[in-house]
């Protein structure tokens, strides 16, 4: 399946690149110097995200969010962000560079915080909403944050720690329904009526390079680490989206289309806004491109086809796991999904013949695959249209500014074909971990950021991820890193070793799975180790199965355990 691709246009993705990013070309890509190092970037790209929400204001009277039956349109969005953005210098005293973190489900709230915060000039510090209480509070201490805006459970979760995290000033409570939440030193209805209702944005001292966000994402080792995401890093996503639609018209039919130009999109949010998908390439696209974000309080395939009919739905996605509940639904053939334009997923491997039962779904809706990560500000590769279709296990080549390549053990750069680590540089790579030198300086060199994925790229600049080199399962398109669990299982005083390997499922991809050895004379149930977990992590995190190994685990000279021989064992077997 890796020949050249049947398309509609002769023209490779190379000549496009040329024509489109050319001198003069709304897609135009130029040098500048980025922490010393000479990057690649977009030449139009907006300078901040308070840039791009000024811009969303042109968009007027169009809804811009439906969240079950409320509506808000791109100017009341943009009053009520600048409402947040003024109330938190003015009244809780936030300046430039101070963290402001949001914890809460995807409400119409969790998008006036970001971009209130972000308008502020603060840096905006979206946390897992799935975390425990311990969690949350770890994210608020490692961060700094002086105020957090959260939903009622989340701030109810941080209160008993509240005397631990000596920067958090307030509490801004949403959602709360008029009663006193635990922990709420105002509710966002109060904050927001502190600040003019005909407020303009504050003037702030923000530049592109400047810190913009911090992103929570799980290490190998030890604690979540904070990526530092700058306004350059996150405001170049929604470019390169663009560019990535624009370039499949501009091959197929010669035209290149103008962004948010044509009807307006709709898309369904499906994936956490938390998430860099969701932040980055949905809520920040859209706000700029002028589209419609349904959000779902929760995800609910037979829910999602419900709105994909009512709302006129023309992208939805997330994970492939997501895409395959709605197909495999049986409502699907009784809703009209005939809006649908395209679908698009990410963020764990997709099985190759998604895009053949897409095409046969949705009329032959292009379906997209793409590559990103935490650390990239979401998207560097993306697979679409008839390239997709010739090259289903292939996440696309890079997009012009991005530069993609594998290298060997020693950091040398492999030939194309070769399997090796995966390396990007680009705009969108973040400056590194908050606070963490050491940890920046292992996954960061010259402006590249080593994946830790294996992977390898063909002739034409394709990228085929080949397997994880961290020790990290997906579950549902949630990174679950091994070592956190296995360290929780360690506490339990009947446990001796622990070794957590991922369970293949139909729908989620992966599910957690725990081996266990116990001390001499101990005895402990499935269910109490379960409930052991549980209690300290969230619950995407607890195995559903446990393996009570008789003898010592399996390792290989250096001690590592053999994980590979223990799936084999265990579940292939």
């Amino acid at each position: 399946m890796e020949g050249k691709a049947d398309r509609l246009s002769a023209m490779s993705v190379a000549e496009a690149d040329k024509a489109l990013t050319a001198p003069g070309q709304l897609f135009e890509v130029t040098h500048e110097v980025i922490g010393g190092i000479d990057t690649k970037v977009w030449k139009n790209c907006p300078p901040t995200l308070a840039d791009i929400l000024r811009v969303s204001r042109s968009h007027g009277d169009k809804d811009f969010i439906v969240y079950e039956d409320e509506h808000m349109t791109f100017e009341e969005h943009f009053r009520a962000s600048a409402r947040m953005a003024n109330a938190l210098r003015d009244t809780l005293g936030v300046r430039e560079g101070d963290r402001v973190a949001i914890a809460m489900r995807n409400y119409p709230e969790w998008s006036v915080a970001f971009w209130g915060a972000a308008a502020a000039g603060a840096v905006v510090v979206p946390l897992n909403s799935w975390w425990t209480g311990d969690e949350l509070s770890y994210g608020l201490a490692d961060s700094g944050t002086k105020v957090l805006i959260a939903d009622p459970a989340r701030a109810a979760s941080v209160a008993p720690h509240r005397s631990e995290l000596g920067d958090l000033q307030a509490v801004v409570v949403a959602r709360g329904d008029g009663g006193k939440v635990d922990g709420q030193d105002m509710t966002f209805e109060e904050l927001l009526a502190t600040a003019p209702a005909g407020s303009e944005l504050p003037v702030v001292e923000v530049g592109t390079d400047d810190d913009a966000t911090i992103f929570y994402t799980s290490g190998t080792t030890g604690r979540p680490k904070g990526a530092l995401g700058t306004h350059r890093n996150i405001c170049t996503n929604p470019m390169s989206l663009f560019y990535v639609t624009a370039r499949a018209v501009y091959r197929a039919s010669g035209q290149v289309p103008a962004p948010g130009s044509g009807t307006q999109n709709a898309y369904l949010l499906s994936v956490p806004l938390f998430h860099a998908t969701g932040c980055h390439s949905i809520l920040v696209g859209n706000v700029l491109a002028g589209g419609k974000l349904v959000m779902m309080h929760r995800w609910d395939p037979g829910r999602a086809l419900e709105l994909i009919e009512r709302e006129k739905i023309t992208t939805f996605g997330g994970v492939p796991t997501m895409v395959l509940q709605v197909l495999d639904h049986p409502d699907f053939a009784k809703r009209d999904t005939s809006s649908v334009k395209s679908v698009g997923y990410g963020g764990a491997p997709a099985p190759p013949d998604l895009v053949r039962r897409i095409k046969e779904a949705f009329n032959s809706s292009p379906a997209s695959n793409g590559y990103g990560m935490t650390e990239t500000s979401s998207l560097s590769t993306m697979n679409v249209g008839d390239d997709y279709l010739a090259k289903p296990d292939s996440v696309g080549p890079p997009v012009p500014v991005v530069d993609v390549k594998v290298v060997d053990p020693d950091g040398a750069e492999l030939p194309a074909g070769q399997v090796g680590e995966l390396w990007i540089k680009g705009p969108n790579v973040v400056k590194g971990y908050w606070h963490k030198p050491e940890a920046t300086a292992a996954t960061f060199s010259d402006g590249w950021v080593h994946t830790g994925d294996v992977a390898r790229i063909d002739d034409e600049g394709f990228v085929y991820i080949v397997d994880r080199a961290k020790d990290m399962l997906i579950r549902g398109g949630e990174n679950v890193y091994c070592v956190e669990i296995e360290g929780v299982l360690y506490e339990h005083p009947a446990v001796a070793e622990a070794a957590v390997i991922g369970i293949p499922h139909p729908t989620l991809g992966e599910e957690v799975g725990a081996v266990v050895t116990l001390k001499p004379g101990a005895h402990v149930e499935e269910a109490e180790l379960a409930a052991f977990v549980r209690e300290r992590l969230a619950a995407f995190k607890v195995p559903t199965k446990f393996w009570f190994y008789s003898s010592e685990l399996p390792r290989n000279p250096a001690g590592k355990v053999l994980k590979k021989e223990l799936r084999e064992e265990l579940i292939s077997g």
